[in-house]
């Protein structure tokens, strides 16, 4: 166990907010607060079936994954040309910028908007060129992850690449996310297996509604790098010894969790468990303008709900989501520096 210098509980939630950390599950599309909905629907003639932001965000009651899936579709409806999809991801980099985020990689949905009609090429270089001018602005790095919808057809998703064929040198790699019940990663073996020998990285939604026998194919079949949330892997436990033993990161959003109702309350979240099993598991935001909260306010609501959590347990959170990231590894040492100076500067304050 790492020897960090003694935090004064008191200063635990500062510490939080100032940790240097990575965040590495965050859908794009799922940081489209209600206000820039209404003001891209205004800019583009969209029709909003609400009155107004107060009563978009009354209709945040989700009950599962899919009644959260319902509206969030609903919402990117008014992203239709380059400059919002700029719009949205600099506005989130600028606010992950303000949680000492210095690592974003961000999931996007190509599928959600090619459906309606908006090229691929929008897409993604309206994102792009917000990762690079974040980079210039604000200091945070930033890349891309595309998403196939699991929902639809693995057919679907051989298209949804090859129209992503010319933007490869943008994108960092594939996920898969959606519905994640009824979708098993095998449904997928053949799209990533041509998403490997081009070079990409994998990872894949598994176990926040599904069983851990979807951690084990997105494992086994996709060749998953990371395993986005994950934490029913602990009714598993032959499953638990081998992300241990193999380090494979969990990138979990506890806000997220229970706001879907995975966990009826935080103080019921199993990041202990994970954290004390042994796991890479990180802490991330997933759709913070629908479940109430940045990467920050992910960290301070679950260390205030779980005291068993503690400076120890902030430290390792940090670093494991500089190792689990896909950047450099002089990037990662450099953040892990900026990591241990920062607690040294939090004990010196207590």
């Amino acid at each position: 166990m790492h020897t960090l210098p003694t935090i004064a509980p008191e200063r635990l939630p500062d510490l939080l907010a100032a940790s240097p950390k990575a965040e590495l599950h965050i859908h794009i599309e799922g940081s489209l607060e209600p206000e820039m909905i209404f003001a891209l629907a205004r800019r583009n003639g969209v029709a909003l079936p609400y009155d107004d932001v107060e009563a978009l965000r009354r209709a945040y009651a989700f009950t599962d994954l899919q009644s959260f899936l319902d509206i969030y579709y609903a919402g990117a409806s008014v992203l239709l040309h380059e400059q919002d999809f700029y719009d949205l991801a600099l506005a989130y980099l600028a606010r992950g910028a303000t949680d000492n985020v210095v690592r974003a990689e961000i999931f996007f949905d190509p599928q959600t908007h090619t459906a309606r009609g908006v090229s691929m090429e929008t897409v993604v270089r309206g994102l792009h060129r917000a990762c690079v001018d974040a980079r210039a602005r604000f200091g945070i790095s930033a890349a891309l992850i595309m998403s196939f919808l699991r929902h639809l057809s693995e057919e679907d998703a051989f298209a949804t690449l090859e129209q992503a064929m010319p933007l490869l040198d943008h994108i960092i790699g594939v996920g898969l996310d959606s519905s994640e019940l009824g979708h098993p990663p095998e449904k997928f073996a053949r799209v990533f297996a041509r998403c490997r020998q081009l070079g990409l990285h994998v990872v894949a939604h598994a176990g926040e509604e599904g069983p851990p026998a979807y951690i084990w194919g997105a494992l086994d079949v996709l060749h998953a790098e990371r395993i986005d949330h994950g934490v029913q892997a602990v009714h598993d436990a032959a499953l638990v010894r081998r992300l241990a033993a193999e380090r494979i990161p969990l990138t979990v959003c506890p806000l997220s969790n229970q706001k879907l109702c995975v966990f009826p309350e935080l103080a019921q979240h199993n990041l202990p468990q994970l954290l004390a099993a042994g796991l890479v598991a990180t802490v991330n935001s997933d759709d913070p303008a629908y479940f109430g909260g940045y990467i920050n306010d992910n960290f301070r609501q679950t260390f205030a709900a779980l005291p068993a959590l503690t400076a120890q347990h902030a430290w390792q959170l940090a670093r494991n989501s500089f190792e689990a990231s896909f950047a450099a590894e002089a990037e990662r040492q450099a953040w892990q520096q900026r990591l241990e100076a920062c607690f040294e500067q939090h004990a010196q304050r207590g």
